[in-house]
């Protein structure tokens, strides 16, 4: 048996997540259960395989930064452990019933997720997917078209964009996922295709008062983001941001007035590092939640993913300064034209899809100052290198001519 919570592609386990996929083809032994989305597609044998018994295995190698832990299987299937096993509700097997649902293709086909009682309480313990050939993510690809200058990339970014946000906004809240069946490990729900054009809407911001109390609590965790930025930012890049904070709380302010548009169910991570090219085209992945914040409310405004998807191109361009170096005016002038870009396209397939209501363009400049603040939160807790980034950005933002 693999060891929970350890990778498990040693020489004692190599063959063992093959295994498990044979395994999810029939009744799986409590008290692990699973939960299926797309049936599993037929793998090949190699001759190399052969001592196994089972397809090949291969990870992805030591240049690939993982939180968890993947294994490809027979170059068609992707077994993603999560190390350590999370606890039950997880947002992943939740979303990627519904997009099966919805008819969303845009992301690694989704085959199964695989949880198991421990300590008492259910974990999710692995997500299966589709392997997508010569797929690169986007802090990959993405710098090498910031360095280009090229911004066609950022049409295909607004469509996907646009469509993964049709596709959760017929996601309701009070929806009755299903669990595991621990029997046949199917799920039980309903089938077949949500309407987009007459599904739920996203759940509504309701009377005055529940709108004005979402936006009091959008705009007091934005503030408090600010206040950590300057706390934890020191040295000579948290005294210039100490001048910066009057600024940066102005433009905070439309957060105080009451939400109007519906609030949906959104990706919660969404930068161009979720962004695959692949042979086929792009694909938008990892919807595991943003691990960084903690009790964020899942149904929020899909304006907060379009800030993180517009500030993250803002980080492309100053990775392309710092390690290819990109000329900074040069970099900067990319990433303008590639966020209107992005946007561009996002209104229109937005506006196709009968979603127009969905977006509050507002909204989007106050979520992209609160999430440099969170990059910078990041930084200093988790990645110290990173703070380059997000004040490079925010130095482009706000120059010394424009802080009065």
């Amino acid at each position: 048996m693999i060891s929970l919570g350890e990778r498990p592609l040693t020489a004692r386990d190599r063959g063992l997540t093959a295994a498990l996929l044979r395994l999810l083809e029939g009744e799986v032994p409590p008290p692990f259960a699973v939960r299926r989305f797309l049936p599993l597609p037929t793998l090949s044998y190699g001759p190399g395989d052969l001592h196994t018994g089972a397809p090949g295995e291969r990870d992805f190698g030591d240049h690939v930064d993982q939180t968890n832990y993947s294994v490809i299987v027979g170059e068609r299937v992707v077994v993603k452990w999560l190390t350590p096993p999370v606890p039950l509700p997880h947002p992943a097997p939740e979303i990627l019933a519904h997009l099966v649902e919805a008819g969303f293709n845009d992301t690694a086909p989704p085959y199964a997720a695989l949880t198991g009682v421990l300590d008492g309480r259910e974990h999710l313990l692995a997500l299966v997917t589709g392997y997508l050939p010569e797929a690169t993510d986007g802090w990959e690809w993405c710098v090498d078209e910031a360095v280009a200058g090229r911004t066609a990339f950022a049409s295909e970014l607004g469509r996907l964009a646009a469509e993964l946000h049709l596709a959760l906004s017929t996601l309701s809240p009070d929806r009755k996922t299903g669990s595991p069946d621990r029997k046949t490990g199917s799920p039980d729900r309903k089938t077949g295709s949500p309407d987009r054009r007459t599904g739920s809407p996203g759940r509504k911001t309701g009377s005055p008062d529940r709108a004005t109390g979402q936006a009091t609590s959008a705009a007091a965790r934005a503030r408090q983001a600010l206040a950590e930025a300057i706390e934890l930012t020191g040295g000579e890049d948290g005294a210039w941001l100490a001048t910066r904070t009057e600024a940066m709380r102005r433009e905070l302010a439309p957060l105080d007035a009451p939400v109007t548009t519906p609030a949906i169910r959104i990706h919660g991570d969404l930068h161009v590092g979720q962004f695959l090219r692949w042979r086929d085209g792009y694909a938008v992945i990892d919807f595991d939640g943003n691990p960084t914040v903690a009790d964020a409310d899942p149904y929020q405004p899909p304006a907060r993913d379009v800030a993180q998807l517009t500030t993250s191109l803002e980080h492309v361009a100053q990775v392309a300064v710092r390690r290819r170096d990109t000329a900074p005016d040069q970099a900067t002038g990319w990433a303008r034209r590639a966020r209107a870009r992005l946007l561009a396209a996002y209104r229109v397939h937005l506006s196709a899809g009968h979603g127009g209501h969905l977006l509050d363009e507002s909204l989007i400049r106050p979520f992209e100052v609160e999430q440099e603040c969170r990059e910078l939160i990041y930084a200093a807790r988790h990645l110290p290198r990173w703070r380059y980034a997000p004040m490079g950005v925010l130095r482009t933002w706000y120059p010394e001519e424009n802080i009065s």
